[in-house]
């Protein structure tokens, strides 16, 4: 008989596991679990050298799996200036002149999470606001959702776009009538330049060209990204997440993932794609099977192309079918053509691999929709589970294609407006009121059939699963009447492990607690089915197991 490595007691383990839904004893042998049962059976694994891990009485899961973040982004972004939840023009200007003191070095001052509200409801900020902060110094600061930046005179002006330039579709400098950029940078391409300041954020190029380093890495340089990248590892494994779906990629992060799995073993298990861009051309996608060949272990895996097909609602840039709420404003351009995104999807599709798409507005939704119809109508039904990242709105005629076309929904529990801190404008103002019976649709999709995989799009919104978790199972519908898309507690966990799971074709090996899948495992600081449901939040992951090793403990 097999001995355990590690034996999780006095637990009250929920398995996702409908054959066994329950039990309080969990025994892990190598890097597979051995036993999921009653406590008095599992004392035949136990030896001399079993590690005992006394879980009290709380809850013990499956581990987190984050289906949608951005590790080497969200691990640089972690030594950043953050502003969640900052208000008002005082309290914006002592932090930021304070990080700029405390980073004379640097190049260019970056500060992250700044609500498109920061000033007031009613003053948009400009490079004036952020002249009187930091004058003499480059200094540009994000949105919470990424897609918009503001940035001071002169980081406009050493990045050569105070005066304007030409920038693809879906991207904007957005100009004043003094003939002069605001500051307001919309998408990436708009946004690149002032980057540029700081130097190549090697980081973000899975995002931004889905390329690779355009200069081979100094060894420091590599050694620098190697500690990044543990750093957004370890901080994964701190609040229960034993596998990541990354939503942007490229060789050189699957190479540095690869360099730390074999030094020490993975601590999180890493799914990276390709990220397919508009300017690319249709033969680029040999390199998204190329790493679909070179990368599929169980710890590090490729497989999928990833996509965006709009931007946000809140800059303007998401592709509504129909006119934005509020005042008359242009609406989104997409990304891709319809004839370029369904040749794509045809191609991907042909070659066996997963398509994940960015959008946001029910235009964009629609258009992803029929490029899955497309690529399933010329190759043939499949069990391709493509996925939507995102979905804020939806056509209700959409709603059943999701389970007609086997699409996972691929949502974040702490998007919606007036979740997890977040204002309710001008998101809602946005959306219109006629929209929002479809928009942030967890339930209703779910009802219709669809598959839902959870996450939390880090960094643009916090990785702790536990506030997910409560963000999902509390949400509170936005006026009355609406139909209610919260979550049971149940569902929501099912969103955070089991579902991923099956998003990424592993459902016969971890997302549940039974014997011969992998011994990912995490236990929680309390009886999640105990404690009141406005205070999950306050739960913590007290111990993470991945692969059978002790990743994190508390």
């Amino acid at each position: 008989m097999k001995q355990a490595d590690i034996l999780i007691v006095n637990a009250r383990v929920l398995t996702l596991d409908d054959k066994n839904p329950r039990c309080d004893c969990v025994a892990i042998a190598g890097n597979e679990i051995l036993f999921a049962g009653a406590a008095a059976d599992a004392q035949a694994f136990r030896h001399k050298g079993t590690r005992i891990i006394d879980a009290q009485g709380a809850s013990v899961l499956p581990g987190f799996i984050e289906a949608h973040l951005h590790i080497f982004s969200g691990a640089a972004e972690l030594e950043m200036l953050h502003l969640t939840g900052v208000s008002g023009f005082a309290r914006l200007s002592e932090l930021a002149r304070d990080y700029a003191r405390s980073k004379p070095e640097i190049p260019l001052l970056i500060a992250q999470g700044a609500d498109y509200t920061i000033l007031s409801k009613d003053e948009p900020v400009t490079r004036h606001h952020l002249d009187r902060i930091v004058p003499d110094r480059p200094f540009m600061m994000f949105s919470p959702d990424h897609h918009t930046a503001w940035a001071n005179t002169v980081a406009l002006e050493r990045a050569g776009v105070l005066r304007g330039r030409a920038v693809p579709v879906g991207n904007e400098i957005v100009m004043g009538s003094d003939g002069l950029a605001t500051g307001e940078l919309r998408e990436g391409a708009a946004i690149d330049p002032v980057r540029a300041l700081g130097g190549e954020c090697r980081e973000r190029l899975g995002l931004e060209t889905g390329g690779e380093p355009a200069v081979t890495p100094s060894p420091a340089e590599r050694a620098h990204d190697l500690a990044t990248m543990r750093r957004g590892l370890a901080h994964c494994a701190k609040h229960g997440i034993t596998s990541f779906h990354n939503m942007d990629g490229n060789f050189y992060q699957l190479d540095l993932l690869a360099e730390i799995d074999r030094a020490e073993g993975l601590p999180v298990r890493g799914r990276v794609p390709f990220h397919m861009k508009n300017f690319m051309k249709l033969a680029d996608l040999e390199k998204a099977s190329e790493m679909h060949r070179r990368y599929r272990s169980e710890r590090l895996r490729s497989g999928f192309v990833k996509m965006f097909m709009d931007g946000v609602i809140d800059s303007g840039t998401a592709v509504m079918a129909g006119a934005y709420g509020g005042p008359p404003r242009k609406n989104g351009d997409p990304l891709f053509t319809t004839e370029q995104f369904n040749e794509i999807a045809i191609d991907v599709d042909r070659r066996g691999l997963q398509i994940a798409v960015h959008a946001i507005g029910d235009g964009a939704v629609n258009s992803v929709l029929n490029g899955y119809a497309a690529a399933a109508k010329a190759n043939g039904k499949r069990d391709s589970r493509h996925r939507i990242e995102h979905i804020e709105v939806v056509l209700a005629s959409d709603i059943p294609r999701f389970a007609e076309l086997g699409v996972v929904a691929s949502m974040q529990p702490p998007h919606p407006p007036g979740t997890m801190g977040l204002p309710l404008e001008p998101t809602l103002g946005l959306i219109g009121e006629a929209r929002f019976p479809l928009a942030y649709a967890w339930q209703t999709l779910r009802e219709a059939g669809a598959r839902l995989a959870f996450a939390s799009d880090w960094p643009v919104s916090d990785i702790n699963v536990m506030r997910g978790i409560h963000a999902a199972v509390t949400r509170k519908p936005w006026k009355t009447g609406l139909p209610e898309q919260k979550q049971s507690l149940g569902d929501a966990l099912a969103g955070y492990t089991r579902d991923g799971a099956y998003t990424e074709f592993m459902e016969d090996r971890k997302g549940r607690i039974a014997p011969g899948l992998l011994a990912d495992i995490v236990v929680l600081s309390d009886d999640i089915e105990k404690v009141a449901l406005e205070t999950i939040d306050q739960m913590t992951p007290a111990v993470t197991i991945c692969d059978g090793r002790i990743t994190y403990e508390a």
